[in-house]
């Protein structure tokens, strides 16, 4: 089993973007963070060569890429993790967004329930009336509707879970480090991806008095915004990442 470990940045640098975690992991001799996150992906520092990290160019779950050089075994391991950068502990995280012919595709969605994705996004105006001209909330979607919608998230739970926050192929993510700076203090956790699913998945699956969906502790909405451009007809996934520190 991989272990968990929460700990403090002792860096006096600013963090902007992965580039901060790139440095200490380039720098990670000298960097007590870096050398814990490295334990905590179970290497023994005493075993290593030596550390390359870079970012991930490209729309991949995984923003950074650590190769582990491991001495006398001419072993090279790499590691995969998704950067999360937090200065508000309530604040929202995007962690996916498509069209929803997209999911469609890649979830091999059937039509009814394509079709209701499409009102909840707004890609498909209203037939009723709505709190919304833009959209139909998925609590004003009828009895059956919603519970078809449900049942639908339910059965494939794992698959979405999996795909928001893991992702697919070379550039998946294996772990989630997320850095918080509230209060001008900065804090860190460093989990594995199958923990993250299990702990952000985990939960029923829900339509919310405001009329979005909640899977566990992930929300899944319209993305909105974009200053009323069709983007904001896009199906969207957020977390909070401050809450995996309550795992």
């Amino acid at each position: 089993m991989k272990t968990v470990l929460e700990g403090s940045i002792t860096a006096k640098q600013g963090f902007k973007n992965e580039d901060y975690v790139v440095s200490k992991f380039n720098n990670w001799l000298q960097d007590s963070d870096a050398k814990q996150w490295l334990q905590v992906m179970n290497y023994d520092l005493a075993q290593i060569e030596y550390v390359k990290a870079e970012k991930i160019s490209g729309h991949y779950k995984a923003d950074i890429q650590v190769q582990v050089y491991i001495k006398l075994k001419n072993l090279i391991d790499v590691e995969n993790l998704q950067v999360k950068l937090v200065s508000n502990s309530s604040g929202f995280n995007q962690i996916d967004k498509r069209w929803v012919d997209k999911y469609t595709e890649m979830w091999n969605i059937q039509n009814d329930i394509t079709l209701l994705l499409k009102q909840y996004t707004g890609e498909i105006l209203p037939t009723r009336q709505t709190k919304d001209r833009r959209r139909t909330f998925a609590n004003e979607f009828n009895e059956n509707e919603q519970q078809l919608l449900l049942n639908w998230i339910e059965d494939n739970k794992s698959l979405i879970v999996t795909d928001i926050l893991k992702g697919r192929g070379r550039f998946s993510a294996e772990w989630i480090l997320v850095i918080t700076r509230i209060d001008s203090k900065e804090d860190w956790v460093l989990k594995s991806i199958n923990d993250c699913i299990n702990f952000f998945g985990n939960g029923k699956t829900v339509i919310s008095s405001r009329g979005t969906i909640s899977i566990g502790r992930i929300t899944m909405q319209r993305k909105g915004g974009d200053g009323g451009r069709d983007t904001a007809k896009m199906l969207q996934f957020k977390i909070n990442p401050v809450d995996i520190f309550n795992n």
